[in-house]
């Protein structure tokens, strides 16, 4: 098996697997109580924490755990925007994020907020410059993934918070950061966000657990599940200790992101030295992008069917473009 689909998905690292199944089968209290096995349980959430929030030279207690990069990007927009919607209703976000951004910013639009939408370049790069221009006064929500999921183009936030800040105070600043965590430095503190999204699934950790960080100060209003007060009550619920402590196993064990961008490289330009020459080729490759994304169409043959042939004849595993909705790229 080839697997080159890791953008999608990562297979759990075996680290992340056994301290998974450990809490499942030894340690397996509820944090929340106050007996042997629910403190033990809630030191190995407060672990977990810890090196996520190393990994995003955070403070542990600006980590909030969630079900996933899906839930994190709805609980930042949603709650940013519940919580600032008396003192602006427009919102700034490029116009190629993912759908977990795009979806519930295409309902906000429907509840009366103006949406400002930035184009990407032809190379797929968002400029900060379109983002400065987009911006007002009245901004309470600025939205810019940091790592395109399907190009590996990289947004320069640290160049353009500075501006984004002077011109729209009110606005909270919020990055989807699920390709770029583990694969670049990620320092939260440089990059001067309120609000970064984090998927477990995408670090090799399993499926059903990530984290949004929230900065000290920044204030959501959680949209969804009221209850026990969990996650300093922006998400309720008992939490998913056999995720939250994998998750955090797989982040300790994580190459450093130099390490990870040269083997990245290396395998990237096997594949152009394989490929060079094809006049069917045609890559799609910013000049800024990661490593570890490579985006190329193969003229005359439809993505689905290459996909297909590709594992059936090779066992070699890629992905095609994700459609975008129709409703939402009607907005576009």
């Amino acid at each position: 098996m080839i697997y080159l689909d890791n953008s999608a998905t990562t297979a759990v690292c075996a680290e992340a697997a056994e301290k998974s199944m450990h809490m499942m089968l030894s340690n397996f209290g509820n944090p929340s109580s106050l007996h042997t096995l629910g403190i033990r349980a809630e030191a190995e959430q407060s672990q977990a924490r810890e090196c996520v929030a190393t990994l995003l030279a955070a403070s542990p207690e600006e980590i909030v755990f969630t079900s996933g990069g899906t839930e994190a990007n709805n609980l930042a927009i949603l709650g940013a925007v519940a919580a600032k919607h008396r003192r602006g209703r427009h919102i700034v976000v490029s116009a190629i994020e993912h759908p977990s951004v795009s979806a519930p910013i295409a309902m906000l639009e429907k509840q009366g907020f103006e949406v400002t939408y930035v184009q990407p370049q032809p190379d797929g790069n968002i400029l900060p410059a379109d983002v400065w221009a987009a911006c007002r006064a009245d901004t309470i929500l600025v939205s810019v993934m940091l790592v395109n999921n399907e190009t590996g183009a990289v947004f320069p936030m640290e160049k353009a918070i500075a501006r984004i800040r002077k011109l729209s105070p009110l606005a909270t600043v919020h990055t989807d950061a699920v390709q770029a965590v583990g694969k670049l430095p990620v320092n939260v503190k440089k990059l001067g966000v309120d609000l970064l999204t984090v998927s477990g699934h995408k670090l090799h950790a399993p499926k059903g657990v990530g984290a949004l960080y929230c900065r000290k100060g920044v204030r959501l209003t959680p949209p969804a599940a009221l209850g026990g007060g969990q996650e300093k009550a922006i998400r309720s619920g008992t939490e998913n200790t056999p995720g939250i402590a994998a998750l955090g196993e797989a982040v300790r064990v994580l190459p450093k992101p130099a390490e990870m961008q040269a083997h990245c490289a290396a395998l990237r330009q096997r594949l152009f030295d394989c490929l060079e020459g094809r006049p069917e080729i045609r890559w799609h490759l910013p000049e800024n992008g990661v490593p570890c994304i490579v985006n190329f169409s193969v003229m005359g043959l439809r993505s689905e069917t290459m996909i297909h042939f590709l594992a059936a004849k090779y066992g070699i595993y890629v992905s095609a473009a994700q459609p975008v909705p129709k409703d939402i790229r009607a907005r576009y």
